[in-house]
């Protein structure tokens, strides 16, 4: 949230007491919509933690999600460096465009973007009971199927690497990559929380 010197520096005047606000992804990184907060809006969004926009169409607040249900957590607000837009970062896992797509924004996808999906995917896939796809039927088979898989995937990425088969490294690093993400979901984990982790390691690093 933003702290006191950040509220009070607010430039609300440049633009008749609107602020233009980016949305986006916490965990993807991906950017999700743009919309407008006035000071109420904005008071809103941090006291309830829901991104909360003002409609310069209806004239009136609305709270992102109220019909859809597909609400926009607030996780951290910042300005740029003139006080004249707010960046926030939010989580997700919804469709945030009303055209049904995760993003406002067409055809942006960051390598970032396109791991979480990955990773959501893996996850979905565990539910899908009359899925035939290989992810599910390896989620099917449960843990001991899952890690002898890793396993084997590490071998095969070792081995390429001792070869130095550069094409080789890469395609089994990726097979390894996909099936960890697949034993993470086995357990109810993600990717994120590897990521999460690394952070702390490398804060305290």
């Amino acid at each position: 949230m933003l702290n006191n010197y950040q509220s009070l520096s607010i430039h609300w005047n440049k633009i008749t007491g609107l602020l233009p606000c980016i949305i986006q992804n916490f965990i993807s990184g991906e950017i999700l919509m743009h919309g407008c907060m006035n000071k109420k809006a904005l008071y809103l969004t941090q006291k309830n933690r829901i991104v909360t926009f003002y409609s310069r169409k209806q004239e009136q607040l609305w709270v992102k999600g109220e019909r859809s249900g597909h609400f926009l957590h607030v996780l951290t607000i910042n300005t740029d460096c003139d006080c004249d837009v707010l960046l926030i970062l939010v989580n997700s896992l919804n469709m945030t465009c009303h055209l049904k797509r995760n993003s406002c924004f067409i055809g942006v996808k960051t390598y970032s973007t396109i791991f979480f999906y990955l990773d959501k995917i893996v996850r979905d896939k565990k539910y899908l009971d009359h899925n035939i796809t290989y992810t599910t039927q390896l989620h099917k088979q449960g843990i001991n199927k899952i890690a002898q898989k890793v396993g084997e995937e590490a071998v095969e990425t070792l081995i390429s690497f001792l070869n130095n088969n550069i094409k080789d490294c890469i395609n089994e690093s990726s097979d390894l990559v996909y099936h960890l993400l697949v034993l993470l979901h086995n357990h109810n984990l993600n990717f994120n929380c590897l990521i999460s982790n690394l952070n702390i390691r490398r804060k305290n690093d």
